[in-house]
């Protein structure tokens, strides 16, 4: 008889056992439950943040790709000029004027070279925006 209580103890000693796994699987479960609303809140909240970054971002280009536009219009309207004040210093009296028109094409140029410049920086920064 001594046999038997000892497996029944033995029996119950496993089934509790086993219900305290069971316990700390179920304990595990809604632990995870429980934080994957918050999961969730971040996912969306970092979702949210990249899209309006995004948008940011094309803002930004379509911005640059203005300020290119002006810039290459601005080279247009210096190089009117360049041809301008050298139509008009064939047509000089006097070496002072020559010497005026002369410094105002060079600083057409000026301002050709600088715009020039600019766009190449413009452009080398929407290359880096889309990277």
């Amino acid at each position: 008889m001594a046999t038997t209580k000892e497996l029944n103890v033995e029996d119950k000693l496993r089934a509790i056992y086993d219900l305290q796994i069971i316990d700390t699987r179920i304990d595990e479960i809604r632990n995870v439950r429980g934080e994957l609303p918050l999961e969730v809140e971040d996912l969306e909240d970092e979702v949210t943040g990249l899209s309006t970054r995004l948008d940011k971002l094309k803002s930004d280009l379509v911005t640059i790709e203005e300020q290119i536009k002006t810039k290459k219009n601005n080279i247009d309207d210096h190089q009117a000029a360049i041809k301008k004040y050298t139509a008009q210093q064939k047509e000089v009296r006097n070496n002072r004027e020559f010497n005026s028109l002369t410094k105002e094409v060079e600083f057409q140029e000026l301002e050709i070279q600088l715009a020039e410049k600019q766009i190449k920086e413009l452009k080398a920064s929407i290359d880096h925006k889309r990277k």
